[in-house]
């Protein structure tokens, strides 16, 4: 089969070149070429900016593929881009979307069905509030794509299927959320978290998304679809950490503050990425219906996790690079 990846070199990229080459595709990835990357030398490398379609056209020239991965869509208007652009010329087109697309709706609770898309959306939140206009904007835009790939299914039989993930926790996360929480707990400091109840922790191991896709190329299902794709498990976040503190075998010394002191203080997210209010919970009950999917338990996955970075020297990340700031607001500096 002829694959094409657009993105292909950050956080789930690399395995899913992998796990193309190791079933046989023959695999091309369309990016800009700025990301390092030691993706193998038998994959094609074309390159471009997907925001200019002149550039796509040229360098995709001719090309027609059975699959399209996509993982760099945000918005409605590169959507509409990428129908006309693949049009008659893939037999598959698999967008990465966001649980995020619930979360803007109104009415709807975690964890949310697939069938909660439809239903009116919040109105847009004021610029002001940089962080809530933000996330607004990435569920409403994703929104906005998965309508036009919906369109395009039943006007054309476009055949888009959206993958719709919660925070995915992997070996390559270059926001480095997990590892940021793995370096807290080895300085054996607090961890300040706010002292509200938060959203619940019900993530998705990156390897799982990648099973998803390989079960969707080798199905004849979901075309004109979506999947929401996450973990089985649903748990606090506190929950989530004294997991993590027992596998890494540290003191939890958790510090709960009200979320308005930590923002204003500049430490949310970093101190705490996993607090975040705007994290979907995803039913996956479709997914293992009709796909088959089985989850990696969550304690497994966090493990291999942990014991990679326990195995590799230690490395400075930008979330932690606050972390004089925190001790000195827990008052330990």
């Amino acid at each position: 089969m002829r694959s094409l990846i657009i993105g292909g070199t950050r956080n789930l990229g690399p395995s899913i070149v992998h796990s193309l080459l190791q079933s046989g595709h023959q695999v091309a990835i369309f990016n800009r070429g700025l990301t390092p990357d030691d993706l193998p030398a038998e994959i094609e490398r074309l390159r471009g900016d997907r925001n200019d379609v002149q550039q796509m056209k040229g360098a995709l020239g001719n090309r027609q593929f059975d699959i399209v991965i996509d993982t760099t869509l945000y918005t409605g208007p590169e959507a509409e881009a990428a129908v006309n652009l693949f049009r008659d010329r893939v037999g598959r087109y698999i967008f990465i979307s966001t649980g995020q697309v619930y979360l803007v709706r109104l009415g709807v609770q975690r964890p949310f069905k697939e069938t909660d898309y439809l239903g009116p959306v919040m109105p847009e939140p004021p610029k002001a509030d940089e962080s809530e206009h933000s996330n607004w904007l990435y569920g409403f835009d994703k929104r906005q794509a998965e309508d036009v790939f919906s369109q395009a299914w039943r006007e054309r039989k476009f055949p888009y299927t959206s993958l719709r993930l919660p925070m995915v926790n992997s070996e390559r996360d270059h926001y480095d959320r997990l590892y940021g929480y793995f370096l807290r707990l080895r300085d054996g400091g607090p961890i300040l978290i706010p002292d509200d109840d938060g959203a619940p922790v019900r993530h998705v191991y990156g390897e799982d998304v990648v099973q998803a896709i390989v079960r969707l190329i080798k199905s004849d299902k979901g075309r004109g679809e979506a999947y929401n794709i996450g973990q089985d498990e649903s748990l606090s976040l506190k929950h989530f950490l004294e997991m993590m503190a027992a596998l890494v075998k540290a003191p939890l010394h958790l510090q709960p503050a009200p979320r308005e002191a930590l923002m204003r203080a500049g430490l949310l997210p970093d101190c705490s990425p996993f607090s975040g209010l705007w994290m979907s919970a995803l039913n996956n009950d479709r997914s293992k219906a009709e796909l088959g999917m089985k989850y990696t338990p969550l304690k497994d996955y966090l493990k291999r996790l942990i014991d990679l970075y326990a195995a590799t020297s230690p490395r400075q990340v930008d979330g932690y690079k606050q972390r004089p700031l925190e001790l000195k607001f827990a008052n330990l500096e």
